[in-house]
């Protein structure tokens, strides 16, 4: 026999169901501005991705997992981008997106999944915070209807905590009737548990309209440019994305995985239309990659990588890096590239500026008092 909170959501399945990788989480707040976090569960190789063409340590280091640069991105003279991301180039050659290289968070070992809860929550060390930095970020702006949605089967970390929270997934079951809703509703309309999540659910497949539950990168990207497009749509989103740790044949799946990104960022600012100049992207994995390649094809897990700063508000066309270098002595631990640069900074600076917030209380808020925000990655 289904209880009523299990009948409540085979009955929504015409609004919504699973959507398995990767995932989109939204917030809702009264600012006209967006704020997108994107993660790249599995420790994304940096070394990669914006390649230190420059260093002469590098080639060495990788062998033959070195990227060829010569129909690459030239970003400046030390950095390239991956051939993968060409869109991305197009978008730094506008000025519209930014690296920071050489970061980090607080984690300093290599388990995915401490270092993804030291990444999602803004502690400084595993398990220390019970709610997220996205979630406090929510709670420094005016809330409206709905504090946050997530369309993910499980809130990720760096959105659970105190503000409230419903979810949307597409499906590709066949939509429900509206006579079967409007028996639900009226069915749960003196519950005063089930009312609520009831009408959060309805509000949420309002909000998705005609979207299709297609899960490609260009349908994910569309799907989230459609919710934080409108007027009465949330205007902060997580993404996951997954797949980054390329233990072995990294060359081919570092390529398929960032002409992913890449494809679903171009079609994020394409269905974003003239919003995207008030819309800021960060991307951000848990921690990198070894700077020597190992013997099977790829790379262990390290510590310093890169993030990415996108949209049509960020003061882009640059890399931040105090560049460490890649020689012998420079690397941490002897085998990573050594962070320069705090991640929860960039992240501190790049979601304050977007959202039009004082970047140190904002600081303070997600990290702690001593945090130091990152500023100027965003136009005034």
């Amino acid at each position: 026999m289904l209880s009523r909170r299990k009948f409540l959501s085979v009955a929504a399945a015409g609004a919504g169901a699973i959507l398995v990788s990767p995932q989109i989480v939204f917030a809702s707040v009264a600012t006209d501005r967006r704020f997108v976090f994107v993660i790249q569960r599995g420790a994304a190789d940096g070394l990669n991705i914006v390649v230190p063409y420059a260093d002469p340590a590098y080639a060495s280091l990788r062998g033959a997992l070195a990227i060829d640069t010569s129909n690459a991105a030239k970003l400046d003279g030390t950095f390239a981008l991956h051939p993968a991301l060409a869109q991305t180039a197009s978008m730094y050659a506008n000025r519209q997106a930014l690296f920071v290289h050489a970061v980090a968070s607080p984690y300093r070992d290599r388990s995915h999944f401490d270092g993804q809860n030291v990444l999602e929550t803004g502690g400084t060390a595993p398990y220390q915070m019970k709610d997220g930095w996205l979630n406090r970020l929510v709670a420094q702006l005016p809330a409206t209807r709905e504090n946050a949605i997530a369309f993910a089967p499980t809130v990720p970390m760096a959105l659970r905590g105190a503000a409230q929270v419903t979810s949307y997934a597409p499906s590709a079951l066949p939509q429900a009737p509206d006579d079967l809703l409007t028996r639900v509703a009226q069915l749960y309309d003196q519950d005063a548990q089930l009312r609520p999540l009831w009408d959060s659910a309805m509000a949420a497949r309002g909000l998705a309209g005609d979207a299709g539950a297609r899960q490609d990168p260009a349908s994910l990207g569309k799907l989230a440019a459609g919710f934080l497009s409108r007027d009465d749509g949330p205007r902060i989103a997580m993404i996951e994305t997954g797949g980054w740790d390329t233990h072995s044949a990294q060359n081919p799946r570092l390529a398929n995985q960032l002409k992913a990104l890449d494809t679903m960022l171009a079609s994020l600012r394409d269905g974003m239309g003239p919003l995207w100049s008030k819309t800021t992207v960060l991307v951000a994995t848990e921690f990198g990659r070894t700077a020597a390649a190992n013997g099977t094809g790829g790379t262990d897990h390290g510590t310093g990588s890169v993030a990415m700063v996108l949209g049509g508000s960020v003061a882009g066309g640059r890399v931040i890096a105090d560049w460490p270098g890649l020689a012998p002595h420079a690397l941490y631990e002897a085998r990573d590239l050594k962070p320069t640069t705090s991640l929860d900074a960039v992240i501190a600076g790049g979601a304050s500026e977007s959202l039009g917030l004082d970047p140190q209380r904002t600081a303070s808020a997600l990290f702690g008092s001593a945090a130091r925000p990152l500023t100027g990655v965003v136009r005034a």
